[in-house]
């Protein structure tokens, strides 16, 4: 097993710098600002002398009363708890203060080896700067900058040691589909995360804009594996106004780019809007396998279902190739058939193509419909084979192709996908010419 090490701390002491450098990735979003982490967030170590877990947390207040600092607080918690290694990080360029003792207090009833890392240390004398950390009662604190990666490896080396190498397999190599949940703001992607884990693995509250980060979750369920991608509501452009929140556009884009399958999470208490199908375009354009999740289902009487499936129907007619699901991520109501429909969405974008049968479902295809002409001469197809994944391609060649119209595609991709049975995945075509021997002669 991969040991786990957990960075802990008040808001704003550098723990998503430290994460970004200790697995080498830019995934934790970074600013300063306090408070920009709130669900904890796990990656791959990459330095060091052994393979290892990392895992980002928010801003710890132990003492939180009310709102969403409690929900951070508790995921905190429950990530400190699990944890092998706690790296306690404060600021030493703050220096100590109150919160920072209130927290080591609630670290040592953890029962979990602590290490004290004094960040934002670059360019000091490093006695001088960590001496008021003594009095936190974790032994000798490591002066680090995570931002420079000064005394970082040092640290890493230390915790290490203390877990022996075994025999490991590679735990990170998660074959099953990347899944993103994603909708606008408030329509229940993180209640429908913690419905498909049965626990309250991410932060789900009645608030808009909850999720900041896009934050990744390992799961396995009946053997399979997946890992869910939480992410951060999109807006319509005019309404981004805070640079966090643009962050987190950025990131969900992102996620969509890297899943193989995406959850479009639609509220069916409010009108599926402009929003909706924006975020709808540019799954699409993505080439990403799609099902639809209409949530709150259960708020609905008969007359306002009817009304969604009509509106759906009208201003997604798009996404005619996805299977949708009516579910209440509340109540769990739906989730089985939900995850199965993300099966067969992944399979169909992944799925391998044999050339025969490509080529035969074209010629199969044009003896039931000609391209149309193009001046006097008609599109000449001769050959299908595939051309990459997620989302399919299927490359044809043959000569005048540069003139086949978009309707004609259109009815190729749907025989295509007619034939092969390709549900949940969009369908790409590539046609390629062939090039005239005597273009270049006089």
């Amino acid at each position: 097993m991969k040991p786990t090490l957990v960075l802990v701390g008040r808001p704003n002491v550098g723990k998503s710098t430290l994460f970004n450098r200790l697995t080498r990735t830019r995934d934790a979003l970074v600013a300063d600002m306090p408070g920009l982490t709130r669900d904890r967030h796990y990656g791959i170590g990459r330095g060091g002398s052994r393979s290892y877990l990392v895992v980002d947390t928010g801003g710890f207040e132990p003492s939180a009363k009310e709102g969403i600092m409690v929900e951070m607080a508790r995921q905190a918690e429950a990530a400190i708890a699990e944890g092998d290694a706690l790296v306690f990080v404060v600021d030493g360029r703050t220096g100590l203060t109150p919160h920072d003792k209130q927290i080591a207090d609630t670290l040592r009833r953890a029962g979990r080896p602590v290490y004290l890392a004094v960040n934002k240390g670059e360019g000091v004398n490093r006695d001088t700067f960590s001496a008021e950390f003594h009095e936190l009662g974790f032994g000798q604190p490591y002066v680090i900058s995570a931002a420079h990666g000064e005394g970082v490896r040092g640290l890493l080396d230390l915790i290490l040691e203390r877990f022996p190498e075994d025999a490991e397999t590679d735990g990170d190599a998660n074959t099953g589909p990347r899944v993103a949940i994603v909708g606008r703001p408030n329509v229940g992607k993180s209640t429908l995360i913690n419905a498909l884990l049965g626990e309250d693995r991410v932060i789900a509250f009645d608030m808009p804009g909850t999720t900041r980060d896009a934050i990744e979750v390992p799961f396995e369920r009946n053997g399979k594996a997946y890992t869910l991608i939480d992410t951060a509501g999109l807006r319509r452009r005019g309404k981004v106004f805070e640079a966090i929140e643009k962050f987190s556009v950025i990131k969900t884009l992102q996620a969509v780019e890297e899943a193989n399958v995406v959850v479009l999470v639609l509220d069916a208490s409010q009108d599926i809007s402009d929003q909706d199908a924006h975020i709808a375009g540019f799954v699409l354009e993505a080439g990403r396998a799609l099902v639809l999740a209409v949530n709150k289902w259960d708020d609905l009487d008969d007359y306002g279902r009817e009304r969604v499936k009509a509106d759906i129907a009208r201003k997604l007619h798009f996404l005619n190739f996805a299977r949708h699901h009516y579910i209440s991520a509340l109540q769990v109501q739906g989730i089985t058939p939900l995850l199965k429909s993300v099966d067969m969405a992944f399979a169909a974008a992944m799925v391998k193509l044999p050339t025969p049968k490509l080529t035969r479902t074209l010629v199969e295809a044009m003896a039931k419909l000609q391209p149309p002409r193009h001046g006097i001469f008609r599109p000449k197809m001769r050959y299908a084979h595939q051309g990459g994944q997620n989302p399919p391609v299927i490359v044809i060649h043959g000569n005048a192709l540069d003139h086949i119209p978009e309707a004609y595609r259109r009815y190729l991709e749907r025989t295509f996908m007619d034939v092969f049975k390709l549900q949940g995945t969009p369908l790409r075509i590539e046609f390629r010419t062939a090039r005239n021997p005597y273009a270049d002669k006089d």
